[in-house]
């Protein structure tokens, strides 16, 4: 049986083992930049796009010979070997892989690669970049032409601006990119978020963001997930969400690990904090209109390093239009429009989806399920009275009993 060997390359080119695999060959496939380290080969060269012709070339050539496909770097890391593998199977593969991207460019900055984290963003939208880098001390990324260095760099400025950070975050981030690596136009550079932002670097890079500083606080080094007190978090007039409130709500919104969490009426933002940390794979958009609640929200954010939390300065239903669709919605505050964003929600959460409001006042408790099944979500209501006291207290006076809340949830 005639074999794929898929060959990856590296700055010194092919190794002789790689070399020798080309001899026994009757296609070559590849980008023309790879093509161009094989300076010898008597068989047929095909370019590896599109794909499909590519793959139906190999096929038919694997009748009477060997084929050789060639990749940058390592194929098994973000390269095409998953696919050819999908393809032709394994038994029909022979993978001879090089340092990946990542292994040379971390050698051209001179740090480590193995406490960082590694993120593709070629060809894959995101909608919050930010979010995605900034919950790391250290992060390699692909990136493509949507997503250049210079693009990146600007996304997470106007992010810090928005959440009000006065350059204690912005100034412990360094960045550092490697272009046309391996090539004789291959370049170094290092600099600050502004100094990125402002320059232009070639299609072929490679982006990597560390913080110089590691701070003791925030997600990235944070002793427990889910479980902060009333007193951590920044907020006004005694205006959150209690404990043990927070926790069925977070309970009952079954949030997945990655996805769009609205958080309408956001107030001090206890639920998207609480949300983001337990779940950084997540983007949490914080509706809010009242200013004084809003800079509780971003002060929370700075606070806590929850960089996957969006505030947004607004009323709902109108603030909702222009957000990414929801996998899960809490509406703690409507202004009198919760009908509306009942309706608007639900038409966009996808099946299992789930939404959540929380009921203090009567309206509410009747408003939403209703709202809710019109919609023809599955409804389920329960009824959470909060007391709390101090063991051993003998004062029975001191137990501090709250406002009933009934917590309201549609299943799609």
């Amino acid at each position: 049986m005639y074999k794929i060997f898929l060959i990856g390359t590296s700055d010194n080119g092919l190794v002789l083992q790689s070399q020798t695999l080309l001899g026994q060959c009757t296609l070559l496939v590849g980008t023309e930049r790879l093509q161009n380290l094989v300076e010898q080969f008597n068989g047929r060269r095909i370019p590896v796009a599109p794909l499909a012709t590519a793959f139906s070339a190999t096929r038919e050539a694997l009748q009477t010979g060997n084929v050789a496909i060639l990749a940058s770097g390592d194929p098994l890391f973000y390269g095409i070997g998953k696919r050819i593998l999908e393809e032709f199977g394994c038994d029909r593969v022979e993978i001879h892989p090089a340092l990946s991207a990542v292994q040379r460019a971390a050698a051209r900055f001179k740090i480590s690669w193995d406490d960082g984290r590694i993120i593709s963003l070629h060809g894959r939208s995101h909608h919050h970049i930010p979010g995605l880098l900034l919950l790391h001390h250290k992060a390699f990324v692909f990136t493509d032409k949507n997503n250049s260095p210079d693009i990146i760099a600007r996304k997470i400025l106007n992010y810090l601006e928005l959440i009000g950070d006065k350059g204690q975050i912005g100034k412990n981030l360094r960045v550092h990119v490697v272009e046309d690596i391996d090539l004789e136009s291959e370049k170094i550079f290092r600099g600050s978020l502004a100094e990125t932002g402002k320059r232009r670097f070639s299609a072929l890079n490679i982006f990597c963001l560390t913080r110089e500083k590691k701070t003791q606080s925030g997600l990235l080094h944070r002793e427990f997930g889910l479980g902060l007190t009333e007193d951590e978090i920044c907020h006004s007039r005694g205006l959150i969400t209690k404990s043990e409130v927070r926790a069925v709500t977070l309970h009952q919104l079954r949030l997945p690990r990655t996805g769009v969490f609205w958080d309408v009426g956001g107030g001090s933002g206890s639920i998207s904090i609480e949300a983001a940390r337990t779940n950084p794979g997540l983007t949490v958009y914080t509706i809010e209109h009242k200013m004084e609640e809003l800079e509780n929200i971003k002060e929370n954010i700075r606070r806590f390093h929850c960089f996957n939390v969006v505030p947004v300065f607004g009323r709902a239903p109108e603030m909702l239009q222009d957000l990414p669709a929801p996998d899960r919605v809490f509406i703690g505050g409507s202004s009198g429009a919760l009908r509306q964003i009942i309706h608007i929600a639900a038409a966009q959460l996808p099946e299992k989806g789930r939404l959540v409001v929380n009921g203090v006042i009567e309206k509410t408790t009747r408003t939403a399920p209703a709202a809710m099944a019109e919609c023809g979500l599955s409804v389920s209501r329960s009824l959470i009275r909060v007391s709390r006291s101090t063991f051993g207290d003998e004062n029975d006076n001191n137990t501090q009993h709250f406002n009933p809340i009934t917590v309201i949830t549609g299943k799609k």
